[in-house]
């Protein structure tokens, strides 16, 4: 009697990922509102307040805002984004190292 073995593939079956075209870029960031996005992925706030740091330095007619989102990385934050739709016109998303 021969034994028999199922073996699986490793490599599992990602989902299929369908693109989107980036946001146009705006002409200027002077007079605007930039959002900085902590996801509370490790260290991106360090990475962020560091962000808002430079903006205040060198780019002091822009508004940042430094905002972390109602949870942790794995769970959406619509409010977040909607927040960010009506009163931002940018956002720099920062996911840590």
């Amino acid at each position: 009697m021969q034994d028999q073995m199922v073996v699986h593939n490793p490599m599992g079956y990602p989902p299929k990922v369908s693109g989107k075209p980036l946001a146009p870029r705006l002409d200027t960031l002077n007079g605007r509102t930039v959002y900085l996005v902590d996801c509370r992925f490790d260290d991106s706030d360090i990475l962020l307040k560091s962000v808002q740091a430079w903006f205040t330095e060198h780019m002091p007619a822009v508004k940042t805002v430094y905002k972390p989102i109602s949870s942790v990385y794995t769970k959406d934050d619509p409010a977040t984004w909607q927040e960010i739709k009506e009163k931002g016109d940018a956002a720099i998303v920062g996911v840590g190292h």
